[in-house]
């Protein structure tokens, strides 16, 4: 077996790539499941989005788009059945942007996918070995974000 640590494939190459990889096995599974129209930044949609809905500005934000860019996206997910336009409870004017049924349909799915996934890579390297790495990992962004985790952001 080649060793691909070294050289041009150091950690970021192999973060990256690992991240490419389960990526691509998401999207595969899921537009097997009927969910092929969602992309994967629409995840950090609906990520943001539950349990409570927010405001296209309070998307916007929390992608780091501009707000037409995240009234295009809304746009895009409501089309397909995935979010609704709520009248906002405080604000007369606003509108605040939740979850369908589908959209939630989307959510369980994604997550049983995710589950799925984990276990082969599990089966791969084993479970302690898995382990391990989400425990360095997850030592490793805590450290880097005094303690915190950031939120859960695309990589534009």
């Amino acid at each position: 077996m080649t060793d691909i640590s070294a050289s041009m494939y150091g950690m970021f190459a192999l973060l990256s790539m690992a991240l490419r990889t389960l990526v691509d096995e998401l999207q595969e599974h899921s537009a097997q499941a009927g969910f092929g129209d969602v992309r994967p930044a629409h995840g950090f949609v609906f990520q943001r989005l539950a349990p409570d809905g927010a405001t296209g500005n309070e998307l916007a934000e929390h992608l780091g788009i501009t707000k037409q860019a995240a009234s295009q996206m809304i746009d895009y997910l409501e089309e397909r059945g995935y979010v609704a336009r709520q009248p906002h409870p405080t604000d007369k004017r606003g509108k605040l942007i939740v979850l369908t049924s589908k959209g939630w349909d989307n959510i369980h799915s994604t997550e049983a996918i995710m589950s799925k996934l984990e276990a082969q890579w599990a089966n791969l390297i084993g479970r302690e070995n898995l382990e391990q790495l989400r425990f360095s990992l997850r030592h490793l962004v805590f450290a880097a974000n005094e303690g915190t985790l950031p939120a859960l952001k695309p990589i534009w």
